[in-house]
């Protein structure tokens, strides 16, 4: 492989954009709940196992998806992109616990295999970076 094929450029910019841009929108949104109401979606054993109130958690848990997302914006997208994985598979776990949101416990394993394809598209993009010098990736 001489270089990073123009095509799988263009998918890694989507999955980076959308793995980065989204999760810090939803991030923020912890706080103002425009979105959503995001404390219907805890699992009541969350709600017994976590310290806290419903809107502190979510409060942390909003912090985290901006971090997360800031991460696969930057430089250490491969990084990011498995936090994003592991986050969105622990995010699935809590809604099969609600007993209801198995729609949602589905498309948040989705957008992880997602997250899993970034990962790994940002590896042979490093690769051929490596290979290759800064400018053929």
């Amino acid at each position: 492989m001489g270089e990073f094929d123009h095509r799988l450029t263009a998918a890694w910019w989507a999955l980076r954009i959308g793995l980065g841009v989204g999760p810090i929108i939803t991030g923020i949104d912890k706080y103002f709940n425009k979105l959503t109401d995001w404390g219907m979606y805890l699992s009541p054993l969350a709600t017994k196992i976590v310290p806290v109130s419903t809107p502190t958690f979510m409060h942390m848990v909003g912090v985290v998806e901006i971090v997360a997302g800031l991460i696969v914006l930057s430089r250490w997208t491969k990084i990011g992109s498995y936090i994003v994985l592991l986050w969105l598979l622990g995010i699935a776990v809590n809604l099969l616990t609600t007993g209801m949101f198995y729609d949602l416990a589905i498309r948040d394993v989705e957008i992880a295999i997602g997250a899993f394809a970034l990962s790994q598209l940002t590896a042979v993009r490093e690769q051929v970076k490596a290979k290759h010098g800064a400018g053929a990736a």
